[in-house]
């Protein structure tokens, strides 16, 4: 009987709550709501980044087999069609091994010497790109270990897609104004202002967010979501 008593208490309360938001409506000349866009989109730029590292006994030595390899890579990612490649500073270090003296004390005693060389490679050719570091054992075959030091997937056309999505926000948001208005016994006149938030750009089927917006570079598949807020001049 309790149980009665305060569904009906409930179903009272709500159908007060939504009598008074109709009113609302009803005496309102404006109405604000928020609209939403989502857009699967597919990278179409990838950014890999390359390096390897020589070594040797001397540093003539260790120059010559860097430029050995490099030149090897080079013809590596040519012969895979690619041709958009930047070559950064290289990094020279020298090696040491730790020996005990005659005096039993740990000593550092130069052994050589280590050239790293790091390489960007950029194309549209996403698939392909992301199928080469498996495809490296010809360079391991020459001794050469490629590292990935990170691959990024790029969508360039985010600029175009946010202007698309503003539309496409902008008329949801009208859509739900006149949903709502529609039941307060009005109707939609114009649009008084519109506010857009913050642009998503996450992995497929992420919903993470930020205040800054997210601009994921992980996955070669995302999805783009924005929010329009809308006001509305009512009749």
């Amino acid at each position: 009987m309790l149980a009665g008593l305060f569904l009906a208490a409930g179903l009272c309360i709500a159908a007060f709550i939504g009598t008074r938001a109709w009113m609302k409506i009803a005496e309102a000349n404006e109405i604000s709501v928020t609209g939403s866009a989502r857009k699967d989109v597919r990278s179409d730029l990838i950014i890999w980044s390359i390096a390897f590292t020589d070594t040797a006994k001397t540093l003539p030595e260790t120059r010559a087999s860097a430029k050995a390899s490099f030149d090897e890579v080079i013809s590596f990612l040519k012969a895979s069609g690619l041709t958009d490649i930047s070559a950064y500073p290289v990094s020279v270090n020298e090696t040491y091994d730790r020996v005990k003296g005659s005096d039993g004390m740990e000593k550092r005693i130069l052994t050589g010497y280590s050239i790293r060389q790091a390489l960007q490679v950029s194309s549209t050719d996403v698939d392909m790109v992301s199928r080469l570091p498996g495809a490296t054992g010809r360079l391991i075959d020459k001794g050469i270990m490629l590292q990935t030091t990170g691959v990024q997937f790029i969508y360039t056309k985010a600029g175009e897609a946010k202007i698309e999505m503003m539309a496409a926000a902008t008329k949801d948001a009208r859509a739900r104004a006149e949903q709502i208005a529609t039941q307060g016994g009005r109707k939609i006149k114009e649009l008084r202002s519109a506010r857009m938030g913050v642009v998503q750009i996450n992995p497929r089927y992420s919903t993470a967010t930020s205040w800054e917006g997210n601009n994921d570079t992980s996955s070669l598949e995302k999805t783009i979501t924005t929010t329009m807020t809308a006001s509305f001049s009512l009749e």
